[in-house]
């Protein structure tokens, strides 16, 4: 088994670190901006982004799936959202808002776990980041990013995020409701590019979606809407047989209406930014964080075929020969995705690990259940092994290595779930 999880102790409240990022990003003229390439971090860098811009801070934002100390060379100051907090050689002058696994050691580093908040469940690097810009001055308006990466990250809403969105609430930014929470422009969307869950025999079904809509239409009289609860009792009766009871209780229930954003349903803004970071178009997610529609509907596109690459791969995972739970899919944009929805979706119980080959380099991302340890460590260890890179949280992790180290990577990873 993987070793228990411990939290690093505690070196300073949230909102001391707060105030001291806060005060050395007004300090500068210009700030070079680094944001992980999810949800999360491009919700986070466009939060201080926005702050930025409203302080007179000029700045350049870039999205990142990884950093190396060397694209990091310069005298500019530096802000990383939510990613630097697993970079040890990183210059101890830089600016870390994050919530992964700590390692970064320098003076301006605001991140829940070194304040002993649980980083994997009560505050993401987007809330962090809010968290952040209040000090620089009110930025209440831009609780809504902040709600994009809980919802990006699969957090929950308690604690800080809790706290996040119950001022929301009070300042009128966001609306709360009951629904279908899965994004899509219109209701058969919805259906066909369910990846968050996904929805065995329904995901990517477009014919059997339409006529699962035609019989709740049918059921209407007269309504030009289909009766809802009979959509739902067809889909979850379908799906049910190979999908997760939790992932089917995540079809409808609390969803968030930001009223500042230009996408406005919650879900589907952290899905769309989510889609065009993995993609590699990173900048359309934060033009849609920094309020620009321009790119909207191209952005939307991009997550549609994103979401269907993704349900390509889960039909087309490759399991290892002589390794159980490790799976090659064939696009490295994938692979995250794919590790989530075999490990949430499938069978929450067991471990899984996906790979997919990009060139020499090999993209690997890690899932455990809940209790099993801690995975970020266990992760980085076995890729700097391989002589690669990888860290990230208690429960989810991603490396990458050389090509031809991953069976190296796979026998240490099975050695260390059995030991």
């Amino acid at each position: 088994m993987l070793r228990s999880a411990q939290e690093p102790s505690v070196t300073m409240s949230l909102e001391s670190a707060a105030v001291a990022v806060a005060g050395e990003i007004r300090r500068q003229e210009f700030v070079e901006v680094f944001a992980h390439h999810d949800a999360d971090g491009i919700a986070a860098g466009s939060i201080l982004c926005h702050a930025m811009l409203r302080a007179g801070i000029r700045f350049r934002l870039r999205i990142r799936r990884e950093l190396s100390s060397a694209e990091l060379a310069g005298d500019s100051a530096l802000l990383l959202c939510d990613i630097g907090a697993g970079m040890e050689d990183l210059r101890d002058d830089a600016m870390v808002v994050d919530h992964h696994l700590p390692l970064f050691r320098g003076e301006f580093h605001a991140n829940p776990r070194l304040a002993g908040i649980d980083g994997d469940r009560e505050l993401s690097a987007a809330g962090t980041a809010y968290i952040v810009a209040q000090q620089m001055g009110d930025n209440r308006d831009l609780a809504g990013l902040a709600i994009c990466g809980i919802i990006g990250d699969g957090q929950e809403m308690a604690g800080k995020n809790l706290e996040i969105f119950n001022e929301a609430i009070a300042n009128g930014i966001i609306d709360p409701g009951r629904g279908v929470m899965l994004p899509g422009r219109d209701m058969a969307e919805r259906w066909y590019m369910a990846t968050s869950p996904y929805l065995a025999g329904i995901s990517g079904q477009e014919q059997h979606i339409g006529d699962l809509i035609g019989q709740a239409q049918d059921k209407a009289k007269g309504s030009d809407t289909p009766r809802l609860d009979i959509l739902l009792s067809r889909i979850v009766l379908d799906a049910a047989p190979a999908t997760t009871a939790g992932s089917l209780q995540r079809i409808y229930g609390d969803t968030y209406h930001l009223r500042r954003e230009v996408i406005d349903d919650g879900h589907a803004l952290a899905a769309v930014i989510d889609a065009c970071g993995k993609t590699g178009r990173g900048d359309i997610g934060a033009t849609l964080c920094l309020r620009s529609s321009h790119y909207a509907s191209e952005a939307w596109e991009i997550a549609r075929r994103h979401r269907l690459m993704v349900i390509e791969a889960v039909a087309a995972a490759k399991p290892a020969e002589g390794v159980a739970g490790v799976f090659e899919v064939a696009d490295a944009a994938v692979v995250s995705d794919v590790a989530d929805i075999l490990a949430r979706d499938r069978d929450a119980s067991s471990p899984v690990l996906v790979y997919a080959r990009s060139g020499t380099g090999c993209r690997v991302s890690a899932r455990t259940p809940a209790g099993s340890g801690e995975l970020g460590p266990l992760i980085r260890q076995l890729a700097l092994s391989c002589g690669g890179t990888g860290g990230g949280h208690i429960r989810r992790a991603g490396a990458t290595i050389p090509c031809d180290r991953i069976a190296m990577f796979a026998k240490g990873w099975q050695e260390a779930l059995a030991a």
